[in-house]
């Protein structure tokens, strides 16, 4: 028997006690209740607000844009005219091909969270989606779909990543396609095992002995009722998503001049370390580390506030 906590007991108590009428909290009034009370996650949702800001709007406020070279920090004079400086309108300085690194963190910050939005999104849909058909079907079917998933699992799924962008060029788009071909694998098995429990509730049972359609039962009350799990799986695998997106481009497999992201823009600024410009790499480096802490706090907080052993 689940235990009520002594809070909202005093607390209904305290509303009987006034004559007021006690009013139920729906399951995401109590979540975002419990979500807004962890300045963790608040900070950290706040922070991720400004970064999409930078990304989104960053470019209106560059002095430079992604492609103009500026000669006097080139050769030379690299490591002074290079430099971080308002005067000159490289906030961030240039890279070791006098390229504003301000206007190019931009469109580095706005490519790797496009790879984690869009990627996380295609796991979701794809996984809940194959996921709550397995579970709810069963037998053989279950059986087949989930082998499936064990076969493509044992895959390495960094190889077919690099093997597709080699074959198939390197480009956003590939990237997009090879990390959704593989992400939704885990969501896929995380669904199934919350379906198998959803589909013997009374509501369900209820449907199917009425001759309500599979997919519609599939629809209308099994995937709704994996709302909370996948809002939590999906803040946790976005990072996971830019945290293999940097390390493809790190490796020189992703995007390409005159595009870039935050692997690209690190691993190019890792190249120069040696010749006094740190500038080059600490900016886009803090950008990631901050962007992927950020997202776990935040999913750390989704998860508290969504856990039903906590409501």
């Amino acid at each position: 028997m689940a235990m009520v906590p002594r809070a909202a007991v005093q607390e209904l108590e305290a509303a009987l006690a006034a004559g007021q009428a006690v009013r139920g909290r729906s399951l995401w009034a109590d979540a975002r209740r419990r979500f807004m009370a962890n300045r963790a996650a608040l900070v950290s949702l706040a922070i991720l607000v400004l970064i999409a800001l930078f990304a989104i709007f960053g470019g209106l406020i560059a002095a430079w844009d992604i492609e103009t070279v500026d000669w006097s920090a080139l050769g030379t004079g690299a490591a002074v005219n290079g430099r971080p400086s308002f005067a000159t309108g490289h906030y961030f300085g240039t890279d070791q091909d006098g390229r504003d690194l301000f206007a190019r963190t931009v469109q580095g910050t706005r490519i790797s969270l496009m790879v984690g939005i869009v990627g996380s999104l295609v796991a979701v849909v794809v996984g809940t989606l194959y996921g709550a058909v397995s579970g709810f079907v069963g037998g053989r079917t279950d059986q087949v779909l989930m082998r499936i998933v064990d076969v493509m699992m044992s895959i390495p799924f960094m190889f077919v990543l690099i093997l597709l962008l080699v074959v198939f060029g390197r480009s956003i788009i590939m990237i997009f396609v090879g990390v959704g071909l593989i992400s939704w694998l885990e969501m896929a098995r995380i669904a199934r095992g919350q379906a198998l429990s959803i589909k013997n509730m009374e509501y369900v049972e209820a449907a199917v002995a009425i001759g309500v359609r599979p997919m519609t039962i599939i629809l209308r009350h099994i995937v709704p009722n994996l709302a909370g799990i996948v809002t939590v799986y999906a803040t946790l695998l976005i990072p996971n998503m830019i945290i293999i997106e940097s390390f493809i481009s790190f490796l020189g497999l992703g995007v390409q001049d005159p595009q870039t992201s935050l692997g690209a823009l690190i691993s190019r600024g890792a190249a120069q370390m040696q010749y006094g410009t740190l500038w080059m790499l600490l900016f886009p480096l803090g950008f990631l580390i901050v962007m992927l802490f950020t997202f776990f706090y935040v999913g750390d907080g989704l998860r508290d506030a969504l856990d039903p052993k906590d409501r």
